[in-house]
């Protein structure tokens, strides 16, 4: 099996379909490539799962997306990055596998030193410290208080954006002790996005916010031309899949993408 082909299409995968702002934000920045997408709608969100369970989840899913001949993968999911980071050298061998995690603590490290940059995500995200430990590892004059917030991507996953619920639930996470006096804010979840405007409205527009979409594409864009893996002609065919298909997610998917895409159930767990 040939996966490194110019032509071969990029792997994503998430815990649902909140990785689709990665898919939108890569398909903006390199129009020619083509995606192959896996949302994990069965089992979201990850970060309340043990990190044994996403570890099954996660390697089943990235054999799936070797199988479909991707060049690369992203794991797009915060949460499953945390936890399989120190378990995917052997997928390595087969095919180059980026997170969303490194992009961005690479440009905090660069851009943002001697402040306070918080950050907030699901249990297994915050509960793995993985964005202090790798910030403190690059730069060791930034304060990272970090929060879980685990409430938020399940309420933007089934469409509470807008309202009164959304709006307490928002307040009531970020004005926590732990996030007074931040310079910056990383949304360490593809799913946040969605919920900047109401995030940066929070903070009377006073703080950063870090929104790791287009910095991971920019990432992307370098690697595969250091990689010699840029599509040199448009490839056709996005194509999306879940674990569990709902009329209510494929709706749902025009708030991550910008349009409803047809989502394709795939059944990869054995229950």
């Amino acid at each position: 099996m040939t996966l490194n082909k110019q032509e071969n299409p990029i792997g994503i995968f998430d815990s649902g379909i909140g990785g689709l702002t990665i898919a939108n934000a890569i398909k903006k920045r390199l129009p020619n490539e083509r995606i192959v997408y896996f949302g994990d709608t069965e089992h979201l969100p990850y970060g309340e799962k043990s990190n044994k369970a996403i570890r099954n989840y996660s390697n089943k899913i990235i054999n799936f997306l070797i199988a479909k001949k991707c060049k690369i993968i992203i794991i797009a999911c915060n949460s499953a990055a945390s936890v399989i980071e120190n378990e995917i050298i052997t997928y390595k061998k087969i095919v180059p596998i980026y997170n969303v995690i490194r992009p961005v603590v690479d440009v905090i490290a660069k851009k943002y030193q001697n402040s306070r940059v918080g950050v907030i995500g699901t249990k297994a995200t915050i509960g793995s410290n993985i964005y202090q430990q790798k910030i403190l590892e690059l730069c060791g004059n930034i304060n990272v208080p970090s929060l879980a917030t685990p409430l938020l991507a399940p309420m933007i996953e089934e469409g509470f954006i807008k309202g009164d619920i959304s709006q307490k639930i928002i307040s009531n996470y970020l004005s926590h002790n732990k996030l007074k006096n931040i310079n910056h804010l990383v949304l360490a979840c593809t799913h946040y996005p969605l919920i900047e405007r109401e995030i940066s409205k929070f903070f009377n527009g006073k703080v950063n916010i870090i929104d790791s979409s287009k910095i991971v594409a920019n990432y992307i864009l370098s690697e595969l031309q250091n990689k010699k893996l840029l599509s040199k002609k448009p490839q056709k065919g996005h194509h999306f899949y879940v674990s569990n298909y709902t009329y209510s997610f494929e709706n749902s998917t025009k708030f991550f993408f910008e349009k409803t895409i047809k989502l394709k159930e795939v059944k990869l767990f054995n229950h």
